[in-house]
């Protein structure tokens, strides 16, 4: 998803979306994890090789796609606090309306 898009979202959606990026965070946190782990449990049973490095190529691949999905947190929360302003205008507007 890129974040030209985010505009066409109702706000649950922005929501859902938000909740999704939520737990992709935990779910890459704890990959992150498992590879650091399989790179010390390798470089100690088979010393420095060329498979020991594999997972870390894995852990910076990851890492590298957290970057983007910041962003696109970022601009999701930019777009949720949009629908909340129009929400408490148009309140605001019924409101004098009513006055």
């Amino acid at each position: 998803m890129k974040p030209e898009n985010l505009s066409e979202f109702s706000d649950e959606n922005l929501i859902l979306e938000y909740k999704k990026i939520k737990s992709n965070k935990i779910i890459f946190s704890f990959i992150i994890g498992i590879t650091i782990g399989i790179f010390f449990y390798s470089y100690v049973k088979n010393g420095f090789g060329f498979f020991t490095f594999f997972p870390l190529i894995i852990g910076y691949l990851l890492i590298k796609n957290s970057g983007n999905s910041k962003l696109l947190e970022k601009e999701i929360m930019k777009e949720i606090s949009k629908f909340k302003l129009n929400k408490q205008y148009k309140i605001v507007q019924i409101l004098m309306k009513l006055l």
